[in-house]
């Protein structure tokens, strides 16, 4: 099956090339599934975008950053000014974006609600593309890393359920900048990779 791997990384194979190999090595082994060739054919397809869509964002997240103009800490912080507020066991982070803007998001460790409450964005995720305008309701879901283009001066708003008020512990609890610290069993793509196919 090692050879298979290599195969994969250095020569992949077509569809239907693959599609001959599966019921071959199937065959060959005296396997049998509880699926058929092509649901095992998407499972890989969804394990590859993904993969290659966080390889593109960190690409692009290191462009943004390092060209004339990027903005990272206190700077950022500035042109995009937080207002934080607490109730009932909630934190709710109220973001000001300015018009024109291209932002790299955290990866989110957990599910919470979103609310766009002015302008228009474009955001894109793992999921794909979306254009957006406030006002505007949605779910952030755990290993969501967002690329959002602001069409306008935005207002964001994040509610996340915590039992802190220390925003810098809200942080750790909710965001993190690499996907190899998401919590277990959250990461849709650690969760693809894991699914047992054999019966």
């Amino acid at each position: 099956m090692d050879e298979i791997g290599e195969q994969v990384k250095n020569a992949p194979l077509t569809k239907e090339q693959s599609r001959e190999q599966f019921y071959r090595v199937t065959e060959q082994l005296g396997l049998k599934h509880s699926f058929n060739f092509d649901e095992a054919w998407e499972i890989g397809e969804e394990i590859r975008r993904r993969k290659d869509f966080r390889e593109k964002i960190s690409v692009l997240e290191d462009a943004v950053v390092n060209t004339e103009g990027g903005m990272t800490g206190k700077e950022l912080h500035k042109a995009n000014p937080v207002k934080h507020t607490f109730a009932g066991g909630c934190y709710i982070r109220e973001i000001y974006n300015p018009a024109n803007e291209l932002i790299i998001t955290k990866i989110h460790k957990k599910e919470h609600p979103f609310f766009l409450m002015k302008g228009e964005m474009s955001i894109l995720t793992e999921e794909g593309i979306q254009n957006i305008k406030a006002p505007y309701q949605g779910v952030t879901k755990p290993g969501t890393k967002r690329a959002i283009y602001t069409h306008e001066e935005c207002i964001f708003i994040t509610v996340h359920a915590t039992d802190s008020t220390n925003i810098e512990d809200i942080e750790e609890e909710v965001v993190c900048t690499k996907y190899e610290d998401l919590p277990p069993n959250c990461d849709a793509l650690e969760t693809l990779k894991r699914i047992n196919l054999k019966e």
